[in-house]
């Protein structure tokens, strides 16, 4: 495995049933078989998306470790590919429930656990109703070849996650999402710019239409930290290789070079938090 490239596969698959766990390892060998040394999957994949109703289903969410959770460290240790997934996970204090990505390496480990904060409440995407928001602020995971950070879909429309993660260092940002098609080129144009301020590739992989007329649908896309898309697809597998090279480009040329100025951003969001 290169220390300055990254093979990553986009993978617009879920696993919503326990009949279908089985597939995701033989979706995970297929995607290695091609090269991959990272698979990432969309938001909560092996989930049902229950936020099309209101009503939230206790068997969706588990405890830290929970049955999904073992599928995905199992599947990735099994095929010995680093993945990118997600569960509902309640909090061992609170009982809260979380929507959280989860970061394997090839050993199955669980590098990152990421809790997504911007919930958005709306017609298909009850999510207010399922979840309580995160409240820890991004990581920066570096047991990768490439440096990488997680957001969660609608995180991805309040930007100060990608910011972050670009001052930390971040070279890829992962935001794994579920979104309607009617909205993607708003998304993609979110995206792009995220790319573009924070310097760093964006992977975000939705989730499939199950049906005509579905509320979600839309492609997966890889995005470069120029802002340019890479890759942008709605087949089941895709696969996209990333460059340190690219990326410290990226930030030697305008706006990657721009000083960040950490202590006036805590300043002025302490303000608001004042209010």
């Amino acid at each position: 495995m290169s220390q300055e490239t990254l093979t990553v596969a986009l993978l617009t698959q879920v696993f919503p049933q326990e009949s279908d766990w089985i597939r995701l390892t033989n979706v995970l060998a297929e995607a290695k078989e091609q090269g991959a040394e990272l698979a990432v999957l969309p938001e909560i994949p092996l989930n049902p998306w229950s936020p099309v109703t209101k009503v939230a289903l206790d068997d969706d969410a588990e405890d830290v470790d929970g049955p999904r959770q073992q599928i995905m460290s199992k599947a990735s240790s099994s095929v010995g590919i680093s993945l990118l997934g997600g569960a509902i996970i309640r909090d061992p204090d609170t009982g809260a429930r979380h929507n959280t990505a989860l970061l394997y390496n090839p050993s199955g480990s669980c590098l990152a656990r990421y809790r997504k904060v911007h919930l958005p409440e709306e017609e298909g995407y009850w999510e207010t109703s399922h979840f309580e928001p995160g409240y820890e602020p991004p990581a920066l995971i570096t047991d990768l070849p490439l440096k990488i950070g997680l957001q969660i879909c609608s995180d991805v429309n309040r930007t100060t996650g990608f910011q972050l993660l670009g001052a930390m260092g971040a070279e890829v940002v992962l935001a794994p999402r579920c979104t309607p098609a009617e909205t993607y080129e708003r998304w993609r144009l979110v995206l792009r710019a995220n790319a573009v301020t924070s310097s760093a590739y964006v992977i975000s992989v939705n989730r499939p239409t199950p049906a005509p007329g579905a509320m979600v649908g839309g492609a997966s896309v890889a995005i470069g930290p120029d802002g340019g898309v890479i890759l942008e697809t709605t087949d089941p597998m895709a696969l996209v290789s990333l460059s340190r090279e690219v990326v410290a480009g990226a930030r030697t040329g305008y706006p990657g070079y721009l000083k960040v100025f950490p202590e006036v951003y805590a300043e002025g969001w302490k303000r608001v938090a004042g209010h």
